[in-house]
């Protein structure tokens, strides 16, 4: 069952997502997003599946951002996704969509996250995958030699039960002040509602 759900995890994962439906509903509160899962060559860490995901803000007209890898394993029925950043983001800003530029990424050059792996559970009756990191913890990372602390949290599955529903990937990923635990970015009135465009082939 968990590598089954691991399957239909990474399935759902892969391909382009966008939430235009809710930034023209709420403008004030959401902007336009698309963001990308880019399947990854099994091959990186011969094992489980692996993305390269960047979003961009598409009104804004600047190049995506964001740029990071997610590392999707099940381990004794528990499905766990590790995210790991990459020595230099800039250089495959874009790359989402130009596949051909990730060809030569190895799990060598990727840079460990220690404190970023989110678990992963499947809920049944809403059919939806949800991930988040163990306990009150935040996901780390150093940025131009400042470190940054993340809530690493979103919902994956169909928007209703209905046959044909399509997949809705909730979003809800926000910066934090450790010492306060203030908010210092992301989304204040619930999470970015980005729905899959198209889908990706996880067969490479």
């Amino acid at each position: 069952m968990g590598e089954a759900l691991l399957n239909q995890l990474a399935t759902h994962l892969a391909g382009e997502f966008d939430n235009r439906q809710q930034s023209l509903a709420e403008p004030t509160w959401y902007l336009h997003l698309r963001l990308w899962h880019r399947p990854l060559p099994r091959a990186v860490f011969g094992e489980g599946y692996a993305f390269f995901i960047e979003q961009i803000s598409v009104s804004s007209g600047k190049p995506p951002y964001r740029q990071r890898i997610l590392h999707l394993t099940n381990r004794d029925d528990q499905i766990w996704g590790q995210y790991y950043a990459l020595p230099d983001p800039v250089a495959l800003s874009g790359a989402a969509t130009e596949p051909a530029r990730l060809a030569s990424l190895t799990r060598e050059a990727l840079i460990d996250l220690p404190t970023c792996k989110v678990a992963i559970d499947y809920l049944p009756a809403s059919q939806v995958f949800s991930a988040r990191l163990p306990g009150d913890s935040l996901c780390s990372f150093a940025v131009n030699g400042v470190t940054t602390y993340v809530q690493l949290r979103f919902d994956l599955g169909p928007a209703s039960p209905a046959p044909g529903s399509p997949l809705v990937l909730q979003l809800n990923d926000r910066g934090v002040d450790p010492e306060t635990g203030k908010t210092t970015w992301g989304p204040l009135m619930g999470p970015f509602q980005l729905v899959k465009q198209s889908a990706f082939s996880l067969s490479q």
